[in-house]
C-alpha cells in the first residue's frame, strides 16, 4: 500500500491512501501559486489546520460538490456545519480511527480567526497513522516548538512543515524542527506563494541534508511524492 502526497501550492495539499482522496487546506480561488482548481479536484476528506482565510480556502464548494467530510477541531467544525457541511469535529491531543487512517490533532503556534471574523479554536497541526502504518505529520501554519520532539518519537516516515517566515517559522527554525522531527522525508510548504514568504528552498534542501538524515523533497506546484 502506498500513500502520495501532491502539493497544489502555498499549503493546500491533496493525499491519496487505501483508496480515499484527502485534501488539506485547500485554498484554489485566490492562490496564485495554486497547480489547478477547486472544481476539479476530488475529496472524500478535507483536513483544516486553522480558520484564515489561505487554509479554509475553499473547504466549503469542495465539501458541498463532493460530498466530502471536513476534519478540523470543535469551533471551526460548528462554524462549517451551519454551512451545510458534513463535519468531524477533534481536539487538541485527541484522535479517533477514521477509514483512511487513526489522525490525531497536535498543537500548532499560529492564530486562527475564520473569514468573517469568528473565532477558530486552537490551530491545530495532523498525525496520521496510515493503515499500513506509515506516520505522516502535517505540521501546520506553526512556529518552532519544543514539542516537535515529543512527536519525532512518534517515528515519522513523513514531516510536512512551512518554511516561509513572517507567519511561520523560518528556514532557521524549520532545520531546528527537522533535528527535533526526525522524519525519513521532509516537504517544506508555505512558502514563494506570497513575495513576503520567499524562500530559496534548494539551500535549505541542501542545509537540513548536510545536518541531518532526513531527505527533503522538494516539489514544483502539482508536483507528486509516493511513500512506499
Amino acid at each position: 500500500m502506498t500513500t502520495t502526497l501532491t502539493w497544489y501550492g502555498h499549503a493546500t495539499l491533496g493525499m491519496e491512501t487505501a483508496g480515499y482522496h484527502i485534501l488539506v487546506d485547500p485554498f484554489f480561488n485566490g492562490n496564485p501559486a495554486a497547480s489547478t482548481t477547486a472544481s476539479r479536484v476530488s475529496a472524500d476528506y478535507i483536513l483544516v489546520t486553522h480558520g484564515h482565510r489561505d487554509h479554509i480556502g475553499d473547504s466549503v464548494d469542495i465539501a458541498r460538490r463532493t460530498g466530502a467530510t471536513v476534519i478540523s477541531n470543535f469551533e471551526i467544525c460548528n462554524w462549517l456545519g451551519a454551512k451545510d457541511v458534513k463535519t468531524h469535529g477533534q481536539h487538541l491531543g485527541g484522535g479517533h480511527q477514521h477509514p483512511f487512517g487513526y489522525l490525531k490533532l497536535t498543537l500548532a503556534l499560529h492564530g486562527s480567526a475564520l473569514p468573517d471574523g469568528t473565532y477558530g479554536g486552537n490551530p491545530i497541526g495532523f498525525l496520521l497513522t496510515t493503515l499500513d502504518g506509515h506516520k505522516i505529520y502535517l505540521a501546520g501554519d506553526t512556529g518552532l516548538f519544543g514539542d516537535m520532539r515529543l512527536i519525532g518519537e512518534e517515528g515519522l516516515d513523513l514531516a510536512v512543515i512551512p518554511i516561509g517566515d513572517n507567519y511561520t517559522m523560518g528556514p532557521g527554525d524549520a532545520l531546528r524542527a527537522v533535528k527535533m522531527l526526525q522524519p525519513r522525508h521532509v516537504v517544506p510548504i508555505h512558502f514563494n506563494a506570497f513575495d513576503l514568504i520567499k524562500q530559496d528552498a534548494a539551500d535549505w534542501k541542501a542545509k537540513v541534508e548536510a545536518e541531518t538524515t532526513s531527505r527533503v523533497q522538494l516539489l514544483k506546484p502539482g508536483g507528486t511524492f509516493t511513500l512506499d
